[in-house]
């Protein structure tokens, strides 16, 4: 089985994943490397206790707040053109700030896998995984979205 980040990079690419994974950040405020985690330990039979979810949100937390939320609105925010600023130049710089938010993802992906059990027997439902940390992320559970994020996620 490969690394978390392998999975998540080759599970984003996966027809509408990247789409529903974009909806439940947007619109239900969710947080996207969790989310893949999530679905990479029941893919690969791995059982967070309640003390592990609770620190990988504490982690995702942290990550989010620090470093990839503040990245994500910088290179939102030089999407739009400017007349001010050459269109070359913004999208230039644009493309670094998203490198590194990237980087930053996989940097907390990497913090995730650290904090993963050993897998421990056949993959669990990945449904299931992903409410178990929405449920520890937010005060709200995005059903509709983790079901749809769910059965577009590859097996």
């Amino acid at each position: 089985m490969s690394d978390l980040w392998d999975w998540a990079v080759r599970a984003y690419a996966s027809d509408g994943v990247g789409d529903a994974c974009l909806h439940l950040q947007d619109a239900a405020g969710q947080n996207v490397p969790l989310l893949l985690w999530a679905a990479w330990t029941a893919r690969t039979g791995r059982s967070p206790d309640a003390d592990t979810l609770e620190a990988a949100c504490d982690v995702a937390r942290a990550w989010q707040d620090t470093a990839i939320a503040p990245l994500r609105a910088v290179r939102r925010a030089m999407k739009g053109r400017n007349p001010d600023l050459d269109d070359a130049d913004r999208e230039a710089v644009r493309s670094q700030v998203k490198a590194v938010e990237l980087e930053a993802e996989r940097r907390l992906l990497a913090a995730l896998e650290a904090l993963s059990p050993a897998p421990a027997g056949a993959p669990g439902p990945v449904l299931e995984a992903l409410i178990a940390v929405a449920r520890q992320w937010s005060p709200m559970t995005p059903r509709p979205g983790l079901s749809a994020l769910a059965e577009r996620l590859p097996a």
